[in-house]
C-alpha cells in the first residue's frame, strides 16, 4: 500500500533553506560523531583519522577510515533530512520533497 503524498512548488521554495541548515547542521554532527567513532576503532590513534595523501598509513587504514567516514555522514544526512522534511510537512501541512 503505498501514501502519497502531494507537494507544491512553493512547499519546495520554501523547505530550500530549511534543508540548507539541516544539511551544514548534519555536517558538523557527523564530522563529531565519526572522530568519536575513529578513536575507538583506531585505539592507538593519536591524531586525526588518516587522509588519503598520507604516506605513512597504510591503503587499508585509509580505505577503512573512508567506508566509516562515508557510513556515518550518510546515515546522518538521511536522519536529519527525513526528520527536517516531518518537521516541514507538521509546520505546513506539505511534504517538501519528491
Amino acid at each position: 500500500m503505498t501514501h502519497e503524498k502531494r507537494t507544491s512548488r512553493s512547499a519546495k521554495l520554501l523547505y530550500r533553506p530549511w534543508g540548507l541548515a539541516g544539511s551544514l547542521l548534519g555536517g558538523l554532527i557527523a564530522g563529531q560523531v565519526f572522530q568519536q567513532v575513529w578513536k575507538r576503532v583506531d585505539p592507538q590513534a593519536t591524531d586525526d583519522p588518516p587522509k588519503p595523501l598520507q604516506s605513512e598509513y597504510r591503503l587499508r587504514k585509509i580505505l577503512v577510515a573512508a567506508m566509516v567516514q562515508g557510513a556515518i555522514f550518510s546515515a546522518v544526512r538521511a536522519l536529519i533530512d527525513r526528520g527536517g522534511a516531518r518537521a516541514f510537512e507538521r509546520w505546513t501541512g506539505e511534504w517538501p520533497g519528491d
